[in-house]
């Protein structure tokens, strides 16, 4: 795999973390607004699961940070150690004249 590829693979799975991140906290806040309104209802087998269920969840959420950051890093690292900027400015003349 050249470079570049090995680039544009690198923020592909850095922009799909986010996206993993953004997923695990609408889960979170819908896992909330189901325990406010258990509060009203009452339900035990809720009262009992949703705790679990938050902190599992957070957890998650917690490790996907840590990995998010660790990876967007490296990706950063790589394309400033390797010129990524320079690569995609050859490529793109190389695509107008051809080569």
């Amino acid at each position: 795999m050249d470079t570049l590829k090995k680039f544009e693979l690198m923020e592909k799975i850095v922009r799909e973390l986010e996206d993993l991140q953004h997923s695990q906290q609408a889960i979170i806040q819908k896992i909330g607004k189901i325990e406010v309104d258990n509060i009203e209802l009452g339900d035990k087998k809720l009262d009992q699961d949703l705790p679990d269920m938050h902190q599992r969840v957070a957890d998650n959420l917690d490790a996907i940070v840590d990995i998010l950051a660790y990876f967007a890093e490296k990706t950063q690292n790589f394309g400033n150690k390797n010129n990524v900027d320079a690569l995609k400015e050859q490529q793109a003349i190389d695509e107008v004249t051809g080569h």
